[in-house]
This record gives C-alpha cells, sequence and structure tokens, in this order.
C-alpha cells in the first residue's frame, strides 16, 4: 500500500487564531480556502476551543490539520498546519508569536492588554507569516520590525526636514543595494 505524500511547500500556515477563555475569537487570519465563509470558520473556531481548552498537550490533529496551541491567563493561542505539517515549523511559529507578543506587552499577555494593542497583534503576525509562509521564527527580529513599523509617522504629520531626509536615506540604500 503507498502513501500518498504532498509535495513539499512553502506554504505552511493555514491559519492562526487567539481566542478568548469563552472560545470567542480575538484575532482570526486564515491563509486559505479550508474554511471560506465566516461561518464555517467560526463553527471550527468553536470545535478547536472545545477539544483543547481542557487539556495540557500542546499538540492535536482536527479536522484532517495539525494544530499547535497554548493558552495565557485567558487566551488561547493557535497555529494551523495541513495533516502533513511538521510540528515543529508550527511550533517555532506560536512560541515566535508568543514570545513577541510577551515582549511587546511586557509580559503581560492576556486579553485586555492584548485588546489594547490589536496594531502590535497585527504587525507581528504580518512579520512572522505571509500568506502561509514562515518568514520569521526569532522574537527578537519581529519585535524590532515591528517598533520601526509603529515609528512610521504619516507623510502629513512630518516636517519637510524629516521627509527630505527619509528621501536621503532611501536614496542611500537603494544605491547600496
Amino acid at each position: 500500500m503507498l502513501l500518498e505524500k504532498a509535495d513539499p511547500s512553502l506554504y505552511t500556515v493555514k491559519a492562526v487564531l487567539i481566542l478568548d477563555n469563552d472560545g470567542e475569537r480575538l484575532f482570526a487570519k486564515y491563509y486559505d480556502e479550508t474554511y471560506p465563509t465566516v461561518k464555517e470558520q467560526k463553527a471550527f473556531e468553536k470545535n478547536i476551543f472545545n477539544k483543547t481548552h481542557r487539556t495540557d498537550s500542546e499538540i492535536a490533529l482536527l479536522e484532517g490539520l495539525t494544530v499547535v496551541y497554548k493558552s495565557s491567563i485567558d487566551l488561547y493561542f493557535y497555529v494551523i498546519g495541513s495533516s502533513h505539517e511538521n510540528e515543529l515549523m508550527l511550533m517555532a511559529v506560536l512560541n515566535c508569536l508568543f514570545d513577541s507578543l510577551s515582549q511587546m506587552l511586557r509580559k503581560n499577555v492576556e486579553k485586555r492588554t492584548l485588546l489594547e494593542n490589536m496594531e502590535g497583534l497585527f504587525l507581528a503576525v504580518d512579520e512572522i507569516i505571509d500568506g502561509g509562509v514562515i518568514l520569521e521564527s526569532d522574537p527578537q527580529q519581529v519585535v524590532h520590525r515591528v517598533a520601526l513599523r509603529g515609528d512610521d509617522v504619516p507623510l502629513t504629520e512630518q516636517t519637510v526636514s524629516q521627509v527630505l531626509q527619509s528621501a536621503k536615506e532611501q536614496i542611500k540604500w537603494s544605491l547600496l543595494r
């Protein structure tokens, strides 16, 4: 009997979820069409929460998907990949996200603080994963890049000298490439 093995792919992550201690969605980003509608996504999230919120393990197989997860105070973090995905890769993404948020929120990773800092969460997830492809697994790098992006001031709020300095920097870097 031959087992069909999927071709290797950079598209490792199918979804990233953060649920509260009632299983309600605080953050969800799906990277493929496994659950195309919000109704299907919410049903999946409820199912995943019901199966994982009382267990101490870190990995589950659910609906043909590999799910790695961890909880912190009143939050549940999930990274989801296909059934043949490497759990260690998914766990690296989960740990990077959690550790990045922990640094950004000064170790206060709980619902209220997260809701007050959603912009940082969105930026961190975008630095770690792009379209399901893992870009970064070092929390220090993620926190550094999020801090740099957070410092971007809209053009309308910059002085002329700041705009000129920014333009000089961009030209300098384009010449050095």
